[in-house]
């Protein structure tokens, strides 16, 4: 079993070492601009870096749904893939935004496209599941 998962496993890992890098981000901005929780304005850089780590967190929990379900009913290694590249661009998304507002787009919308082929996937598995006779839904997870 865990052969049939160890891809989605570390995408998750890394998914979750990302998110805490964006958080110590924060807590350096936080003491570089004397900035005291729960405070959330103040010095611009700040708000940008509070911001994108705000996002970043809030698109989590869509992303790693999303991972797991097309992993599972669809393929985990093009799911990986695709949640290796989402982790790349919400990287860049958060370097692009610490440093101008502007900056955040590309990588937004790449992130976005990337999200909605995961859903794509998801979807295509789950149909494929409940849909297909039962010898073909194999083809998904091999």
């Amino acid at each position: 079993m865990r052969n049939q998962i160890d891809l989605l496993a570390t995408v998750t890992v890394l998914g979750v070492l990302e998110q805490a890098y964006f958080a110590l981000q924060v807590i350096y901005a936080r003491r570089k601009y004397k900035i005291s929780p729960p405070n959330t304005t103040g010095h611009p850089e700040f708000e940008r870096i509070f911001r994108a780590q705000a996002n970043c967190s809030e698109y989590f929990p869509i992303f790693i749904s999303l991972l797991w379900v097309a992993g599972i009913f669809f393929h985990q290694g093009m799911a990986a893939a695709c949640g290796l590249l989402y982790l790349y661009t919400r990287f860049k998304y958060f370097q692009g935004y610490t440093v101008a507002t502007q900056g955040r787009l590309g990588p937004l919308y790449a992130s976005a496209r990337l999200l909605w082929l995961l859903l794509g996937l998801a979807v295509a598995g789950l149909l494929a599941h409940f849909l297909l006779p039962t010898p073909l839904r194999g083809w998904a997870l091999a």
